[in-house]
């Protein structure tokens, strides 16, 4: 996962790490960040197996790439360039934009590959369904289960999200995700009206991206 910070990244990661324990399977999760500032280059890397996993560092040679802010590939906003470096043939690229915008250059090696490439307006779809750009990472989940349902069950998605913003389940690997938890509270009078335009948003990512 490839974003800035500020959007959630770290956040998203760690809720997918816990959809997946849930649905038996295994995930470790290892945030990376520089300066812990917002709009600062933000990366976390998320493995997931059958099987027991024993390796906790950078993840160098990743099936799926999800980019959270389209900075990360028109500007070069990333600790990893290109964006796309090490990803294996037959991957998958999930990008937050209504339209393309990677370059030609880029689409050419990425095709080589054979990786599916998918793009999600996930910022829009997370103001239209809750009301803030900050649940944008929520709506990147829902397009990843889209995109692919034998990685994470939807549902513990679903059951994820209610865990970590009802209290049941508080991670917090940076000032900076504990802050944006709190911000995206402070949206809504109520945890529940939170909790429930959350799940509608996800539910409209998996449904666009399902038809991508």
């Amino acid at each position: 996962m490839a974003g800035l910070g500020g959007q959630g990244v770290v956040t998203a990661a760690h809720i997918l790490g816990t959809a997946v324990v849930a649905a038996g399977k295994y995930a470790v999760v290892n945030p990376f960040f520089g300066a812990e500032k917002r709009l600062a280059p933000t990366e976390s890397y998320v493995r997931i197996s059958a099987e027991k996993i024993y390796d906790r560092g950078e993840v160098m040679y990743p099936n799926i790439i999800m980019v959270f802010a389209p900075q990360v590939i028109t500007v070069g906003k990333s600790h990893t360039l290109p964006f796309y470096a090490g990803l294996r043939e037959g991957g998958m690229i999930l990008v937050n934009s209504a339209e393309p915008i990677i370059s030609e250059k880029d689409r050419a090696a990425i095709d080589n590959l054979g990786v599916k490439v998918a793009y999600v307006p996930a910022t829009k779809l997370a103001v239209d369904f809750t009301g803030t750009d900050l649940s944008m990472n929520m709506t990147m989940l829902g397009a990843l289960c889209g995109m692919d349902d034998t990685l994470v069950d939807l549902n513990a998605v679903m059951t994820a999200v209610d865990e970590r913003f009802s209290g049941k389940t508080k991670i917090v690997a940076s000032g900076t995700s504990a802050a944006l938890d709190d911000a995206i509270k402070s949206k809504f009078e109520k945890m529940g009206a939170m909790i429930e335009k959350n799940r509608t948003a996800i539910n409209k990512a998996y449904e666009y991206a399902k038809n991508c």
